[in-house]
C-alpha cells in the first residue's frame, strides 16, 4: 500500500497528541489512519526541533507538487504552441503554466522553439525580439492578468491541499498586441488542462470560452 497522505488538521492532531505522549497506536485510531502511517509521517518530518505540523505540511505539499509537476503532457505543449502562435512571449508562458502548477521554465520553451526551428519549424519566428532579448528574464511580464480577481490566498486551504477533485482555476493570456486571448482552466488535482480562444478579455466572452471547453 502506498504512503496515506495527511491532511493538515491531522498533523495539527498528531503534534498535539505526541507532545502529550500518546502512543502511536492511539493517534492512529483516533484520526482513522494505519499505526505504520502515523510512524512514516513522524519518520519524515520530525526535525531538530521535533514535529511541527506547520513544516510537516509544508514539506508535504513540496514533495506532491515536485512529483506532479513532472507531468507535462501532450495537451501542455500543444497550449504552448498555441501561445507562441498568437505571439506570447515564453516568460509569459512560463508565468502562466506555473500558476497552474505546471513547471515548465521559459528556458525549456526556448529549447523547444530552438528544436522546432532545427527540424524546419516556424515557432522562432513568433519571438518578439528574436534571440537578442533571450536573456532578459528580470522583470516579469503581467499582461493577461485578470482586473479585480481575487487573490489565490483567500481561497479555502483544502484547495491548495489537491486532495479533491473539482477545484478549477481558470486565467487568461493576452498577446503583445491585444485583440483574441487564450483562456486556461485548470483541474488542481487531476492536473486537467483545457483552453479555449476569446476574441477579446471581456467578461462575457470568457465566460463564454469556459462554458464551451
Amino acid at each position: 500500500m502506498g504512503y496515506a497522505h495527511l491532511a493538515r488538521e491531522e498533523r495539527y492532531y498528531i503534534c498535539q497528541a505526541v507532545k502529550s505522549g500518546t502512543s502511536l497506536r492511539a493517534i492512529a485510531k483516533a484520526i482513522g489512519r494505519s499505526v505504520s502511517t502515523v510512524s512514516r509521517e513522524l519518520a519524515r518530518n520530525t526535525g531538530a526541533r521535533g514535529y511541527r505540523y506547520r513544516q510537516a505540511h509544508k514539506r508535504s505539499q513540496k514533495r506532491q507538487t515536485s512529483k506532479g509537476k513532472k507531468r507535462i503532457g501532450l495537451e501542455v505543449w500543444t497550449y504552448v504552441e498555441q501561445c507562441l502562435h498568437q505571439d506570447f512571449s515564453p516568460e509569459q508562458i512560463s508565468g502562466v503554466l506555473k500558476r497552474k502548477g505546471f513547471a515548465l521554465s521559459h528556458e525549456w520553451i526556448y529549447q523547444y522553439i530552438l528544436a522546432d526551428k532545427r527540424r524546419g519549424g516556424t515557432l522562432h519566428s513568433h519571438l518578439r525580439c528574436q534571440r537578442k532579448c533571450k536573456r532578459r528574464y528580470g522583470k516579469p511580464d503581467r499582461r493577461g492578468q485578470i482586473k479585480g480577481r481575487i487573490s489565490i490566498d483567500t481561497r479555502p486551504p483544502i484547495v491548495d491541499e489537491r486532495s479533491r477533485l473539482g477545484d478549477w482555476e481558470a486565467d487568461t493570456v493576452e498577446g503583445s498586441k491585444g485583440g483574441p486571448v487564450l483562456v486556461t482552466l485548470a483541474e488542481r488535482k487531476s492536473r486537467l488542462f483545457l483552453f479555449g480562444k476569446a476574441p477579446n478579455k471581456s467578461a462575457s466572452e470568457v465566460r463564454r470560452v469556459l462554458k464551451r471547453v
